[in-house]
């Protein structure tokens, strides 16, 4: 450790508060109730997020309400876990969680998030931890006693979470760039291939050839029929079919395997169970690594569509959920574990995986998913879940419109993707480094800040202290 740093007890650099000790019920919009699994490498996922009533929230609050910088963690299950609350989210605390409040001048906010998830912090909880016959836990009435190591200098703080924080807002930038182009890939499917607004548009007039309405170009008239029909689900458009998802692939299940087989560096890497977050989230950082024996029908590879058929999280967001297999650092072959379903696509139908990625994400599936749920503990979806799940098949032509529209977007997708993982090796390998004072920075290079400057965010903690006061 580097002159100039100091070890004192968490509690001198925040102030610690517990979160409520019950679940409120849940709403479909308002406040977001905030759950262990929303936190994640150092960040809060602000998908899949659950909410509860205003009412619920005044209650749920009463103890503390999490602002903008503060450091949430968990102290039961998922020890280690922690993030940042990020400005404009209103949300509360979890069961099982607890909330860190940096006190101004004493600690920079997103200098203390990544000293949390520093090796030397890591270690003090595990070596303190409590263990349970059921769960192990943070004791929280010691927690403030707990050593933490930091330089003394504000300013070497604030350059150290500027360097880490850089990295981790060009990560962020990505997951909305994401975030934002998949959402027009879905929004494209569901508006030719659900709503069928082409047809319609055809149907009362308001498209004719040569024409081009918003969203609608000229050239896709001939793409699309005239009128709807019936079928079994529903009016589609005349000339497209119903069929099984049985049709167009087939479901394998993957390997069984044992963890004395899986290993930190070498053998294959692996898809798991961890690598689905829900709604076509595919998070390759959860990649295992396995060196046991494995059979060929239990290989995919990039580009190949899998689908999770366990959750143990009980709320059904894994169950069902779907994902397009990236490169990942530059590995384009993967096993998949029992928990995954890959589908097997011939040379005929290949051309239908994006189409059926779309499909799967639908909340037609999601609720067919939920249905076939079974079990207390764990929730599985059975093989028949998939191949009798019926499907809306355009023509050749509107399906393949639609690849080349959607092809790019996703392309973009996997780069911002794999750029990600770069930075975030590169933060991993810095964060140790910096936190431990081996790296040493310059903070009159890096910032241009004074000791105490009150930047906008150490200003609203200070004035949350005045009026705590």
């Amino acid at each position: 450790m580097g002159s100039g740093w100091h070890t004192v007890p968490l509690g001198d650099l925040a102030e610690i508060f517990d979160g409520p000790h019950a679940t409120p019920p849940k709403t479909d919009e308002g406040p977001v109730f905030l759950g262990i699994s929303n936190l994640r490498g150092g960040r809060v996922i602000l998908s899949d997020l659950d909410h509860l009533s205003e009412s619920d929230y005044l209650r749920w609050t009463k103890r503390v309400e999490p602002r903008a910088g503060d450091v949430v963690f968990s102290y039961e299950t998922r020890l280690g876990e922690a993030a940042a609350i990020p400005a404009g989210l209103r949300c509360c605390l979890g069961r099982r969680m607890g909330l860190l409040r940096p006190r101004p001048c004493a600690v920079d906010h997103r200098f203390l998030l990544y000293a949390y998830l520093g090796p030397e912090f890591q270690e003090t909880l595990r070596e303190r931890t409590i263990h349970g016959s059921t769960v192990d836990r943070i004791p929280l009435k010691a927690l403030p006693d707990f050593p933490i190591t930091v330089p003394q200098d504000i300013r070497e703080q604030r350059a150290i979470a500027h360097i880490l924080g850089t990295l981790d807002d060009k990560i962020e930038l990505n997951r909305r760039m994401n975030e934002t182009l998949e959402a027009m890939a879905r929004a494209l499917f569901k508006s030719w291939f659900v709503d069928f607004d082409p047809v319609r548009a055809k149907m009362e007039g308001r498209w004719r050839p040569g024409e081009s309405l918003p969203g609608l170009p000229a050239h896709l008239y001939e793409l699309f029929p005239e009128r709807l029909v019936d079928s079994e689900l529903g009016e589609i458009p005349e000339g497209w079919e119903v069929a099984p998802l049985s049709s167009l692939a087939t479901v394998a299940k993957g390997l069984s395997y044992k963890g004395a087989s899986l290993v930190e560096e070498g053998g294959l890497p692996m898809v798991n169970l961890g690598c689905f977050a829900g709604g076509g989230s595919f998070q390759a950082e959860s990649i295992k690594r396995y060196v046991g024996e494995y059979k060929s029908h239990q290989i995919v590879r990039s580009g190949d569509l899998v689908v999770a058929n366990t959750d143990m999280t009980q709320n059904r967001i894994i169950l069902g959920s779907p994902a397009l297999l990236p490169v990942v650092d530059g590995e384009d072959t993967f096993l998949f574990t029992h928990h995954v379903f890959a589908l097997g696509f011939s040379a005929d139908s290949s051309a239908w995986r994006t189409y059926v990625y779309f499909a799967l994400l639908r909340p037609e599936f999601r609720g067919i998913a939920e249905g076939y749920s079974t079990g207390t503990t764990v929730l599985a979806l059975p093989r028949d879940a998939l191949l009798d799940y019926p499907m809306i098949l355009p023509t050749i032509n509107a399906r393949d419109y639609f690849q080349n529209q959607v092809g790019p977007l996703l392309a973009v997708v996997d780069a911002y993707g794999q750029e990600s993982r770069t930075l975030a090796a590169l933060r991993d390998t810095l964060l140790p480094k910096l936190i431990a004072g081996e790296l040493r920075v310059d903070p009159d290079r890096i910032l241009s800040q004074a000791v105490c400057e009150e930047t906008p965010q150490v200003a609203q903690q200070e004035a949350g202290h005045r009026h705590e006061r």
